[in-house]
């Protein structure tokens, strides 16, 4: 079955309960853990972190490490499993393909002048092409959020549907910055613009801008998708992004996860995190639970 790009599909969205989404948030991070479970859980976060350097300064050889740290985290721990994916940019995709040949580590490209997105069609889907022809599996874009809050809303799907032919068999995740969005009602109608324009995934923000993830933002996501899901029977990934700094708020994530979507959703196919300082504190947690002690935070690179 087929996406809808029935542009009316997102003209009427619900009205966001606020408080009430604050709530059921809370409600997610009183659950309790067996140790057991907390063991899983912290395995299951990090096969689902893409690892990331999306910075000025970024070389061959840092991306080269970090390729090498995603793929290779049983090196410091047996039994543990690879991150998802690598993130860089476009420039970088054919070094972090290269590094990460022969192993199941994905590597995504943001593309479509990431972070700011203040660029002209051609050029974001000329940067969307490069990714790809270089060997992008996933390309991480940003939407116009300018047009957005003007309310052309046409125009942020259109741009969606084109930067989606362009990524041929890359899978798409449609970042909002959420920041930049202010309320709960904008993050809600942005999610059912881009899933409606053809995202297989929908992520909170570029890890630019302050406040970056938060669960309430998360959670009407998670909704936007659930309701999709409901109406097609199609399922939408999910990747909140900046700001999930700590195993313990990792986990809350995955109990939210699983009690507004399902157990289905708890892979790395359809749920990832865009944290890269977050799979260090991981290993911290399970080395303290192999060991007995902790390490020091300087055990481990720093991407």
């Amino acid at each position: 079955m087929n996406k809808t790009t029935n542009l009316s599909d997102f003209r009427k969205t619900p009205v966001i309960d606020q408080v009430g989404v604050e709530e059921r948030c809370a409600r997610f991070t009183t659950r309790s853990i067996k140790k057991e479970t907390k063991i899983q859980g912290l395995k299951m976060v990090l096969s689902m972190i893409d690892l990331t350097t999306l910075e000025g300064k970024d070389t061959e050889g840092k991306v080269k490490q970090m390729c090498y740290k995603a793929a290779h985290l049983h090196d410091v721990l047996p039994g543990i499993p690879t991150t998802a994916a690598v993130c860089v940019y476009p420039s970088m995709v054919k070094t972090a393909k290269e590094a990460l040949r022969n192993t199941s580590v994905k590597v995504a490209s943001v593309a479509t002048a990431f972070p700011s997105g203040q660029s002209t069609l051609d050029v974001k889907l000329a940067d969307t092409r490069f990714a790809v022809e270089n060997g992008a599996d996933e390309v991480d874009m940003v939407i116009s959020r300018g047009e957005f809050l003007k309310g052309n809303f046409t125009y942020v799907f259109d741009e969606i549907a084109a930067i989606k032919e362009a990524c041929g068999k890359a899978r798409l995740k449609v970042i909002f910055e959420t920041g930049e969005l202010s309320t709960l009602d904008n993050v809600r109608k942005a999610s059912d613009i881009a899933i409606y324009a053809g995202a297989d995934f929908i992520k909170t923000s570029t890890g630019k801008i302050s406040p970056a993830a938060t669960m309430p933002v998360t959670l009407v996501m998670l909704d936007a998708i659930k309701d999709y899901y409901y109406k097609t029977g199609l399922m939408i990934g999910m990747k909140p992004a900046g700001g999930i700094s700590n195993a313990k708020t990792a986990l809350h994530y995955l109990v939210m996860v699983k009690e507004t979507l399902g157990m289905a959703w708890l892979s790395n196919e359809w749920f990832r995190f865009g944290a890269s300082s977050l799979a260090n504190d991981v290993l911290m947690q399970l080395m303290k639970e192999a060991t007995g002690v902790y390490q020091s935070g300087d055990y481990f690179s720093k991407d």
